[in-house]
This record gives C-alpha cells, sequence and structure tokens, in this order.
C-alpha cells in the first residue's frame, strides 16, 4: 500500500542532515501542478530538447548523447556532449519515429525516417551532425513500413530494424545500403537488442505481449517468451544473461533469463502494488556496476529504482520525480539522463490561434521544409526537457520518494472509496445506491472555455479571446446559467485521437501518445484512437466494457460506431444504427431527432439503458470552405441539438433520476488564457444544482468518476480513480422543473460564399474524420471566420501554470 511504502522511507529521514533539507527544499520549490491535478517536482538541472523525445542513445565511447525528437512540430536529431551537458547540434528531420543507433566509430549515427521508410544517417564531424545517404527500406511509395527500433551488429555492418506498421524485421546491408532480408512479425514491433554471444536478437512485439527470438546466423526464430502487455525498452546485462523489458500496459518490468529463455521475476514500477493501468513504463536503464535498474513510469511522471544485483531476487529502492511523461533514460558515469516528453508544465496558449504576421513572430516556426509550425497550438506546445542528475544515494532515495508520492493523487484506498459528501447523490463508495439512476454523456468537438463562455458573468473568462459567444451558443449559455457553470474543467486528452479514449477508458495507452503526433504533424499514419487499431485500446477496455462486466445497460449514438458500424466488438448489439458519426453533412439536430426516436421507442418499452454515450460533433466546424457551411451556423446548429436533447429528457418521466454530461473531447482547436487543456463542460439534471459556480479544478477523469460512481462502476485507471468527483455540483433534494431550449440566433444553413484565402485553404482540408485536416491551418481559418481575414489575437493577460491547491472551491 502506497502509505506502508511512504512510512517506511519517512522512517529513515530523521537519520538525515543538511544536504537532505536542501533537497526537500529544492524539490519543493520547483512544484508545479499539471491540468490532471497530479504535480511535478523535477529533481536536477535541465537542458531544453525539441517536441515529444522518444529515444536517447549514447556513443561506445560515451562522449556523446543523441536525441530524437518525434513530435506534431519540429522532429529533429540532437547531439549533446556528455561532459559539457550542452546540446552541440540540432538538425530538424523531415519524419522520424523513435529508431536511433550509434555506429561502433562512436560517430556514424542511424535514425529511424519515421513514414518515409527509410533509415537516416548522420556522422559526427567537428561536434555537429553531417547528413550522409539514407536507406531505403522500399522503392513503393505507397508502402506502409514505418521503421522503430534499431540494432547493430557492428561485425558484419548489418542493421536490424522492426517495424511497427507492416509489423516487420527488416535485415540492412549498411555497406551496399540495401535490404537483405524481410522476416514478417505477429504484430507491431517496437525494438530489438542483440545477443552477440549466442547470435540471438531479442524483439519486443508491442502489440502481442511477447519477446520474440531471432538467430541472426540461421535466420530463424525461436518460441516466443511471454511477458506483459505492449512490451517496448530493453535493455541488457553486459553477460548477456538477464534481459530488462519494460511493460508499458502493466505498469512493470519482466525479467527474463536468456539461457532458460523464460520470465523469472516481474518488477512492478508503479507508485503501489497491484495498481490501475496507467503508469505506461517504457524506458529502462541499468547502473555501470548493474546492480541498479532505473525505470521511467511515463505518466507517473517519474522513475522507479530497483535493486537486481540478483535477478530474480530485485527489490525496490524507490522512486525520483522527473518531468512530464518521462520516455527513454541513459546512465553514463553516476549521472542519469532522463528525456522528458512533454517538458515541465502546461501551458495557456492566448497566442493560438493567429494568423501569420510579421510582427507575431513568436506564434510561429518555420521549418526547413516549409512546414508552418504554431508555437500555440497543443499538439507541439510542450516541448521535451533532459533532466540530469547524479544517481542518488541511499539518503536522497527517501526524500525523492517522498516527492513522488506527493504529487501523485493516486491511491489504492480511493479505487473503492472517493472523497465526497454524506447524503449527495454522487456515491463515495463503488457500488452504494444513487438516486440517480440515467446517464447521458454526450462528446463535442475541440473548443477551449474562452472560446464559448468568456463572456459568462462570475467565471473566469477572456472575452477578447471569445469566438462563439451568446450570440451562437445561447443554449449552452442557457445550461451554465441555469444550472452550474464550471470555468476550471481541463481535458485530460490534447486532440482528438487520444481525446476519445481519455473520454471513454481514462486513459491513453502508449502507443496512442507516441504516435498521434505523427498523423497529426502531417507525416502519414492514420487515426488510430476510438478503436480503430488493437494496440491503441487499453488494456481492460472502454466504459462500455466496464458496464458489461457490471451488468450495467448502455448505448451509444455515434461514439465509436463510425460509419453505422461499430468499431469495437462490446458495442456489437448496443449502439444505434441511425444515428451518424462524424460527418458534418449531417446536422447535429438530424443526430437529435434519430436519437429522440430511439429514446422514445426505450422509454416506451421502459428499456432506457443506464448509460447513454452520445456524439454531437458539428462543433468542430469546416471552416472557411466555400458551399459548406459557415462556422457560426455549425456552432449554432450544435447549440440548439444540445439545447433541444436537454429540453427532452427534462420533459420526460426519467427526468428526475437523469444525469447529462457533456464535455469537449479535446480542447486543441483555439487560445484560452489560462491553459490549452481547458475546455467546456455542462452538467444537466434533477439533482443537479441551479444556478451554481463551481471553481473546483475538474478533469475528463473526474467527469468519468463521476459517472462511474453513478452506476456503481470501478474506476478505469489511475487517473479516473484520482480524480475529484464532481459532487459539489449536484445537490440532495432534486429539482425537477424542465428546461426549455431557446432558437438559434442565426440561420443554421448559412454557407461560405466569399472566396478569401481561408477558403482557399480550407478547400484542400479532409473533414472526412475528426482532426483530419492540419489543425495548426484550420485553427487560423476559424480565428479569421470571427475575427476578419486580418484580425490579430490579443496578446497574453496571465500565468500559463494552472495551481489546483491555491484554487477556489465554491
Amino acid at each position: 500500500m502506497k502509505n506502508q511504502i511512504l512510512c517506511c522511507l519517512l522512517a529513515l529521514l530523521p537519520f538525515m542532515g543538511n544536504g537532505q533539507d536542501n533537497l526537500q527544499n529544492q524539490l519543493k520549490s520547483k512544484q508545479v501542478t499539471l491540468p490532471n491535478g497530479w504535480k511535478l517536482s523535477p529533481h536536477g538541472s535541465s537542458i531544453a530538447l525539441g517536441d515529444l523525445p522518444l529515444n536517447v542513445v549514447v556513443s561506445p565511447n560515451q562522449k556523446y548523447i543523441a536525441v530524437t525528437n518525434n513530435g506534431q512540430s519540429i522532429q529533429s536529431l540532437q547531439l549533446i556532449d556528455v561532459a559539457t551537458k550542452q546540446v552541440l547540434d540540432s538538425k530538424e528531420l523531415p519524419k522520424s519515429w523513435y529508431g536511433l543507433k550509434f555506429g561502433s566509430d562512436n560517430k556514424t549515427i542511424y535514425a529511424s525516417g519515421g513514414n518515409d521508410n527509410c533509415i537516416l544517417t548522420f556522422t559526427v564531424q567537428n561536434n555537429q551532425l553531417v547528413e550522409g545517404e539514407k536507406i531505403n527500406l522500399s522503392t513503393d511509395p505507397k508502402a506502409i513500413i514505418s521503421p522503430a527500433g534499431i540494432e547493430l551488429d557492428a561485425e558484419t555492418g548489418k542493421l536490424y530494424v522492426v517495424t511497427k506498421d507492416n509489423n516487420s524485421l527488416y535485415v540492412v546491408n549498411t555497406k551496399t545500403k540495401s535490404v537483405e532480408d524481410v522476416f514478417k512479425l505477429p504484430a507491431e514491433g517496437f525494438t530489438c537488442i542483440l545477443q552477440k554471444s549466442t547470435s540471438t536478437l531479442y524483439i519486443s512485439v508491442w502489440g502481442a505481449k511477447q519477446i520474440l527470438p531471432f538467430n541472426i546466423k540461421t535466420k530463424t526464430f525461436s518460441s516466443a517468451i511471454p511477458v506483459g502487455d505492449h512490451p517496448n525498452e530493453m535493455v541488457m546485462t553486459k553477460n548477456g544473461k538477464f534481459l530488462f523489458v519494460a511493460n508499458a500496459n502493466d505498469n512493470s518490468v519482466s525479467v527474463i533469463d536468456t539461457k532458460l529463455a523464460k520470465e523469472i521475476e516481474v518488477l512492478n514500477a508503479a507508485l503501489v502494488p497491484n495498481a490501475l493501468e496507467g503508469s505506461s513504463t517504457n524506458g529502462l536503464a541499468l547502473s555501470k556496476d548493474e546492480e541498479r535498474l532505473y525505470i521511467s513510469n511515463a505518466d507517473n511522471n517519474c522513475l522507479a529504482v530497483f535493486e537486481v544485483e540478483n535477478p530474480g531476487k530485485s527489490r525496490s529502492m524507490g522512486f525520483i520525480p522527473v518531468g512530464w511523461y518521462p520516455t527513454a533514460l541513459k546512465v553514463i558515469n553516476g549521472n542519469v539522463f532522463v528525456a522528458n516528453g512533454k517538458g515541465f508544465s502546461s501551458f495557456a496558449n492566448p497566442d493560438g490561434p493567429n494568423p501569420i504576421e510579421k510582427k507575431q513572430t513568436v506564434t510561429y516556426q518555420q521549418s526547413d521544409n516549409n512546414r508552418k509550425v504554431r508555437t500555440g497550438y497543443i499538439g507541439g506546445l510542450m516541448k521535451g526537457t533532459m533532466s540530469i542528475f547524479k544517481e542518488p544515494s541511499a539518503t536522497e532515495l527517501p526524500i525523492l520518494s517522498k516527492a513522488v508520492y506527493e504529487n501523485t493523487p493516486y491511491t489504492k484506498e480511493i479505487e473503492n472509496n472517493a472523497i465526497g459528501e454524506k447524503g449527495n447523490p454522487i456515491p463515495m463508495k463503488v457500488g452504494d445506491a444513487s438516486p440517480i439512476k440515467y446517464v447521458f454523456y454526450i462528446l463535442k468537438e475541440n473548443r477551449t472555455y474562452d472560446q464559448v463562455l468568456a463572456d459568462v458573468p462570475g467565471g473566469n473568462g477572456d472575452t477578447t479571446l471569445l469566438l462563439f459567444g451568446e450570440k451562437y451558443t445561447p443554449n449552452q449559455h442557457k445550461l451554465v446559467k441555469d444550472f452550474v457553470l464550471l470555468d476550471n474543467f481541463f481535458v485530460d486528452g490534447e486532440v482528438s485521437s487520444d481525446g476519445h479514449n481519455w473520454s471513454t477508458s481514462a486513459h491513453a495507452t502508449d502507443y496512442l501518445e507516441k504516435t498521434w503526433p505523427t498523423s497529426y504533424g502531417g507525416r502519414g499514419g492514420k487515426y488510430d484512437g476510438e478503436g480503430n487499431r488493437l494496440i491503441a485500446n487499453p488494456k481492460n477496455g472502454f466504459i462500455w466494457d466496464y458496464c458489461k462486466r457490471a451488468r450495467v445497460s448502455y448505448r451509444t449514438y455515434g461514439e465509436f460506431a463510425d460509419n453505422f458500424k461499430p468499431n469495437i466488438p462490446v458495442i456489437a448489439d448496443h449502439f444505434c444504427p441511425d444515428f451518424a458519426s462524424f460527418n458534418q453533412d449531417i446536422m447535429d439536430t438530424n443526430r437529435f431527432h434519430a436519437w429522440k426516436r430511439d429514446f422514445d421507442r426505450l422509454l416506451a418499452k421502459n428499456e432506457v439503458p443506464r448509460f447513454n454515450s452520445l456524439h454531437f460533433p458539428n462543433d468542430h466546424t469546416e471552416g472557411q470552405r466555400i458551399g459548406k457551411k459557415t462556422p457560426f451556423s455549425y456552432v449554432a446548429d450544435n447549440d440548439y441539438a444540445i439545447g433541444l436533447f436537454v429540453e427532452h429528457l427534462s420533459k420526460s418521466p426519467i427526468w428526475k433520476e437523469t444525469a447529462i454530461f457533456i464535455v469537449e473531447d479535446d480542447a486543441q482547436n483555439g487560445p484560452d488564457h489560462v491553459d490549452a487543456h481547458r475546455t467546456t463542460a455542462y452538467l444537466a439534471g434533477g439533482f443537479v444544482k441551479r444556478g451554481f459556480i463551481d471553481h473546483t479544478p475538474y478533469s475528463t477523469s473526474s467527469m468519468l468518476r463521476t459517472i462511474e460512481l453513478i452506476l456503481g462502476l470501478p474506476p478505469m485507471s489511475q487517473y479516473d480513480a484520482a480524480a475529484t468527483p464532481m459532487f459539489k455540483s449536484f445537490s440532495k433534494e432534486a429539482n425537477v422543473k424542465p428546461f426549455e431550449a431557446l432558437l438559434p440566433n442565426i440561420s443554421l444553413f448559412d454557407v461560405n460564399v466569399k472566396e478569401t484565402p481561408s477558403a482557399i485553404k480550407s478547400a484542400s482540408f479532409n473533414f472526412k474524420k475528426e482532426d483530419s485536416v492540419p489543425d495548426l491551418e484550420f485553427s487560423e481559418v476559424i480565428w479569421k471566420a470571427v475575427k476578419g481575414e486580418d484580425s490579430v489575437m490579443p496578446a497574453p493577460r496571465r500565468a500559463a501554470i494552472f495551481n489546483a491547491g491555491e484554487e477556489d472551491e465554491d
């Protein structure tokens, strides 16, 4: 249990001196709060990296570190001097993803070329990166390969490349720059590591819970070694006897005896035993003497430390706080180098989206391949960092561990016992009864709080950033006035691909977090969220799976049901076949009528499901595309559908026992002066408070936790378990006064007719699926549609960091 572990560590604190006091104070002074309520207090010093660093490698002579940055904005390869801890050089890469390897000459670097289906080569000359000839894995321009992890046999010059899209192992001759062999893998590959003494290449099969040994001499596979879910990074002892494998979806590390070819031990890297999904264990490094194993827990923002001197009898030593989403680490000469994928904090983005203006040079970076990169766009807003510190002593580890626990709101105890209020309709204990019987959960698309509700009195809004105020969204404004205004609500996801998964499972897997930036940056790849790819799905399923296991009736309308077909098996017999998914040619008001017909039919038979999920997506808009509806009409249509929906339920016989939850799947599409993750959220129902402003910091996971407690469902991840339920917005007594929808103030059928530069740009966008358009450009189009083609966004006005501990709670 978390408290027991912490007590053991704290027992050592009285014996520590002033140096340890200084360490405690340093960690406290660095503490910041993330939008989800978890905190960071990164240990050590740091240097700046690029957008989403995914891999770190060290030259054989330990003089250089290379880092590959694989985010949505500028992708790059960086060269770092180990001695000075300074970035020596950085080269932009058109496409890249994870794969990285130094040659035995200490100056050659091989890097994955991502969806260009190639291996990029560089040499280090005078501390600079010089690009060499690339190695193509295919001459077919339509091939979908996506090289991932890379290993090099220095003696033969053979490069071994595993791929994540065509699930293969490529054998490459580095001298001839040609592919010699290709072997199929059972699922997506992540990386590989060579045991020279036995000529065995060990492959982590990311999508198949296995390590697959391959003999490079006989070119044959041996029997797979079962490990945990989503095996990814690996590290091997120098003698090759033991292999350590990070299992992202199991919060664990498998210890494999290579001679026995079996897992002999599993290290639980999470902060508490038997933790729910969500640590995202994904990086490994051994100390020089191989007595310590350092493990990065990406979503827990920390390293776990184990003594592994005797594999099979390993023991936990504690934890180290680092930055946001650590992805890779190395230990060199007693120093630990950690790549933090999202840096040290979240930010406000009041400058984005902005039009391109010469006076606003901070808004854009211009890449070498003419890709405009918006610095205010959420996909590229959080830049990576590298934390650097000496390996902690036995006396420092308890202090560092204590800091990690203080940053972490999750415990095993709160899984079944949430904070709350006696007599409140939101139960505090999983399984306790609630007077609320029916939940309707609506997901919308891509709006920040300031875009829509900045004009509501009593809320924390910046009206200079308002785009779709009360004129265009009268019903949403009426909802927050009649019921509850939530001005401190933050999405857990960053774009639709991970946002819909966060909204239905309270987590996004390591696969999804590490791959969506590729497609969102226009570098190929598919939309893998919303059940479109098995490896992207959570280990234990989505909220519908939890309903099924708990025998709670459920039905979905458009959400995870594309083209009138279910995306995942659990909803195969639980979706409305007449309700359209993401297709903006269909009005949200038509979606409302499709739901109404289905609801009325079920109501007449007393068969209304207890959990109902819906997708009303048209606030996404289609920009200024000529012949398509204006952004105003799209938003007004979405607003009117929401108003009609709430009104119809409020006049039904189940209104008193109903709770409606409405939220955006993400907030990527616009500016906000508090944080780029802040969004609009709405509540309605018989037991929802009336005329109330709730400043409590909430997240997507908070909304899910509230729904789960109503329905008697356990939390799905560490994040909904730790989230604050929304009990303050609910009343002990019901108020069944119905809601009256307001008619739109503008036409729902106005179309774009003016051929502006933004209209021409909009014509090239793909609106067939959420976020299939280049969002940084689409955001600009929407801003100009509302504010004028030549308009300029106001400058920032407030602090960027959201501090949950300092917010007022009414």
